[in-house]
């Protein structure tokens, strides 16, 4: 959860920024930076690891005078948390600097072309290739706003990016490709703000335009020009947002929940930075055991209540199947009363967003007593969970508002798979070339959960319509989608209020088929893989008893627009990323049923957000 704030204007521009970056520290960060260009046209730029207290502290000492300048807060994803690495980054003449949010997919190809061309690097960072690329382009004579246009259109992956230049002093460049949180101008008196989160900008103004996925906006201290990344002029919106702190929050959207939903891409990066490491075919995860204590497990047990509940089933799945460690998922509650066997070659992963659900901890304190060893994966860092685990891994998913679990549930799984891929590589069940594609895909994911959230267009408000008096859902599944299933019907009682139930698709006909009428739809999630005909099978079978079939499917599956009433989309993706991206429609078809029968979605009835009694 990156943050970018920037300002341009007729005021000093390091007291903005810092203010400015201090307000976006809630989104969690590693090390900080700015950058200010003076009225000579000298950029200067301060950094420093650790808290924004250190970098109050660098510049403070050494002040940056000037009145235009970008700052930003970064997670680590290339290279550790340390000065060097921190934004912003510079080019090769030290004219040109660039804060960036995401991960650039394809660094490894530009950077070496880059220093094939003879640039030199001082940071491991994959957003230090940005400035080097839009020099490359300078060169050859293009403006600096062109150069960036087109720098941009060869980056790959989810991208918010603000550039400067020395040449430049009355201009800034800012772009948006795909879903790496959002980039807005702010209209000031007296100069222009950039930002990354709305509530950043609140302090400054209520007049705002938001960029879009693949804008660009070319911003002086009077006015501002948006163009497509291919060129074409924009006609911005320019609203306004309300000067409250929850309004302001909500950054546009209705409801927190819709907001978080809309989170994931950004938040999918959050929980991958500084974890993943390409070439080697190693993810950076500090787990407090031995590798002979890892190759000693026999057992990993995942617990966990509700939504963490059926995070847990996908990881049990990931788990043996990249480990080959036998593996379950138990409902924490049930897990604290019986006697488990377990001993210190299992291992219990407790699975909590907030860290203080009661169950869970207590189901902690079990596995801890019969001697079983611990870790939890949580959001909430010093949370009972955290300090009762001998280990935790954190989410990073930011704050969660809404009561109804939705980027949490992501991340979570996300965390799961990290987690899958440390133990397997340690104990050998995965060979590097094969962990190597793996975590190549896992960094395309922030990209996929993008894709899925706007390839539906309209079609969730329309389906709300249409069965918005049904009177129960069936949500079906199998393999590691059955877990999405359960997490459907669930998100959908939780804020509709509607009767819905999950299952595996292959227990359809086992009982809840007498269910299926004309007034009880089934969602059925049937991407192009393995199981795609066992799921066309039971779709025949609620067809063929004049049920109604919502149909979750992969792009580009033509046939299935006959077998199904309804289709929703996701994109292709590998088997072990499908239950993240096929958690978007699910989650967004009961956001808009819930959102047109009039229900508080951010506070549904008899809920909390962390359930701390049995």
């Amino acid at each position: 959860m990156c943050g970018i704030f920037g300002y341009l204007g007729y005021q000093e521009a390091q007291p903005l920024i810092i203010d400015g970056l201090t307000s976006l520290a809630y989104r969690g960060y590693d090390s900080a930076g700015i950058a200010v260009l003076s009225r000579g046209g000298a950029l200067g730029v301060r950094k420093a690891a650790g808290k924004i207290d250190n970098l109050i502290e660098a510049a403070t000492k050494s002040p940056l005078s000037g009145r235009l300048g970008i700052g930003h807060t970064r997670w680590a994803t290339h290279g550790e948390p340390s000065e060097v690495n921190a934004h912003p980054h510079l080019d090769g003449t030290g004219s040109i600097v660039v804060v960036h949010n995401g991960i650039l997919e394809n660094y490894g190809e530009l950077k070496a072309r880059l220093i094939a061309n003879g640039h030199v690097f001082s940071s491991v960072t994959d957003t230090e290739v940005i400035p080097h690329l839009i020099q490359e382009f300078v060169a050859e004579g293009l403006s600096f706003a062109e150069a960036v246009r087109i720098a941009a259109g060869q980056l790959r992956g989810a991208h918010a990016i603000a550039c400067l230049h020395a040449d430049h002093p009355e201009e800034m460049v800012t772009f948006r490709v795909g879903n790496a949180g959002g980039v807005a101008i702010g209209h000031g008196q007296g100069g222009m703000f950039i930002a990354s989160d709305m509530p950043a900008l609140t302090p400054h103004t209520t007049s705002v335009t938001p960029l879009e996925p693949g804008e660009l906006a070319i911003i002086t201290p009077e006015r501002y020009d948006v163009m497509t990344l291919d060129g074409k002029s924009v006609d911005a919106n320019r609203v306004t947002i309300a000067v409250n702190a929850t309004s302001a929050a909500k950054g546009g959207y209705k409801h927190f929940m819709l907001k978080e939903v809309m989170e994931q891409p950004e938040v999918a990066m959050s929980v991958l930075r500084g974890r993943l490491s390409f070439e080697p075919g190693e993810v950076a995860l500090d787990l407090p055991f031995t590798d002979q204590e890892i190759k000693d497990l026999n057992r990993v047990i995942f617990i966990g209540m509700g939504t963490s509940s059926h995070a847990c089933q996908i990881g049990a799945q990931v788990i043996e199947r990249l480990a080959r460690i036998a593996a379950s998922a138990e409902n924490s509650a049930e897990f604290r009363y019986r006697d488990p066997v377990v001993d210190k070659h299992t291992l219990v992963v407790a699975v909590a967003q907030s860290g203080e659900t009661a169950d869970t901890l207590e189901a902690m304190d079990r596995a801890h007593r019969s001697g079983a060893r611990t870790i939890t994966i949580t959001n909430t860092e010093g949370s009972q969970a955290y300090r009762r685990a001998e280990g935790a891994i954190l989410i990073h998913a930011g704050q969660e508002v809404g009561v109804a679990s939705s980027k949490t549930f992501v991340n979570s799984i996300i965390a799961m798979q990290l987690l899958a891929i440390r133990l397997a590589r340690t104990r050998g069940t995965l060979s590097t070339a094969a962990a190597t594609e793996y975590i190549e895909a896992l960094s395309h994911l922030p990209a996929l959960l993008g894709e899925a959230l706007n390839i539906n267009g309209n079609s969730f408000q329309r389906l709300a319509v249409k069965y918005a008096r049904s009177r129960r859902f069936l949500f079906i599944g199998r393999g590691l989608l059955e877990p999405i299933a359960r997490e459907g019907a669930l998100k959908l009682k939780e804020i509709s209020y509607i009767h819905a139930e999950g299952m595996s698709a292959a227990e359809l006909k086992h009982g809840p088929i007498a269910l299926v009428d004309r007034e009880t739809p089934v969602i059925a999630l049937a991407p192009l893989n393995d199981l795609y005909e066992k799921m066309l099978s039971n779709i025949a079978q609620v067809r063929a008893r004049d049920g109604q079939v919502i149909g979750i499917t992969s792009v580009g599956n033509h046939e299935f627009t006959g077998l199904v009433d309804d289709v929703l989309l996701i994109p292709e993706a590998p088997l072990l990323l499908e239950p993240m991206v096929a958690t978007i429609p699910v989650q967004l078809l009961a956001y808009h049923l819930a959102d047109l029968l009039g229900n508080d979605v951010d506070q549904p009835r008899n809920l909390a957000k962390s359930v701390v009694v049995e």
